[in-house]
């Protein structure tokens, strides 16, 4: 264990290291500890350079920059980029998921397999964000928000004002949204009427209810403290998890936790079992 204190500054600084004996040379010299300067470079490269973060902080401002150019410019196709980009990455997020998931369920000896990419279905998740996500989420908050003003006069970013976009979101919003995607990725993976109304009703109401329990959570801080261009932006960074969340629970199929949601169906919708 070696102590070093560092002196001359307005108070001491005291560093504590563990290192090996054969990785530092101590000369002492008017009081003063000197580190052997190869063992110098070691430390530097152990924290991330302050020239570096200011570098990425000075990229990250740039491109935020250029996006609020092109939201300005182009609102409806920068949205519509966006959402497909962000998209397609949360199904990757879901395929991983469910790969990880399903190998812990493999036997021992199966358990290295490889994660591969579905860019097919990568693609088709993308083309929701695209064709439906982009288009339809900015229209939606833009006129969401322009109704609520002008129809019920309440005050922007008021509790009441909040509390009426949560709600219309949720009521109107939500259920489609999870409807028209359930629906769009059931056809798009060749699959009939009769299929993809079997997995709307198996998938529905239990996507319905989890997000149902947090969504709303994050609709408050959106509808009260983010300006209306920036939501959809927003909703979409959320959706990284959203969609990855959907995904997966339109790979597990008939997995036992979806059998107990569907279960409080009435029986006559179960096929009339008594």
């Amino acid at each position: 264990m070696i102590i070093i204190r560092f002196k001359g500054l307005s108070r001491d600084i005291v560093v504590v290291m563990s290192i090996k004996s054969r990785d530092m040379s101590k000369v002492r010299a008017s009081g003063k500890l000197v580190i052997q300067k190869t063992w110098l470079s070691k430390i530097s490269t152990s924290f991330p350079s302050p020239l570096s973060l200011a570098f990425l902080d000075k990229k990250m401002l740039k491109a935020w920059k250029w996006y609020q150019h092109c939201l300005s410019s182009h609102p409806v196709k920068t949205q519509i980029v966006s959402s497909g980009i962000l998209w397609g990455i949360g199904d990757i997020g879901a395929q991983y998921i469910t790969h990880s998931t399903a190998t812990n369920r493999l036997p021992k000896s199966n358990v290295g397999v490889e994660f591969k990419i579905n860019w097919k279905r990568v693609a088709i998740t993308s083309m929701f964000g695209f064709g439906f996500v982009g288009p339809v989420g900015h229209f939606w908050y833009e006129g969401l928000d322009r109704f609520i003003r002008l129809r019920f006069r309440l005050q922007p970013k008021s509790p009441r004002f909040v509390a009426t976009k949560v709600a219309a979101d949720g009521i109107i919003f939500g259920p489609f949204d999870l409807f028209v995607f359930f629906t769009y990725m059931g056809f798009s993976t060749g699959k009939n009427v009769a299929q993809v109304k079997e997995d709307v009703k198996r998938d529905f109401l239990p996507a319905l209810i989890l997000e149902g329990g947090v969504w709303p959570i994050f609709q408050v801080v959106n509808f009260r403290y983010v300006p209306v261009r920036y939501q959809l932006l927003y909703v979409n960074v959320l959706c990284l998890i959203d969609s990855a969340f959907l995904s997966w629970i339109e790979q597990q199929k008939d997995a036992p936790w979806k059998q107990w949601f569907t279960s409080f169906q009435p029986l006559k919708e179960r096929g009339g079992e008594v």
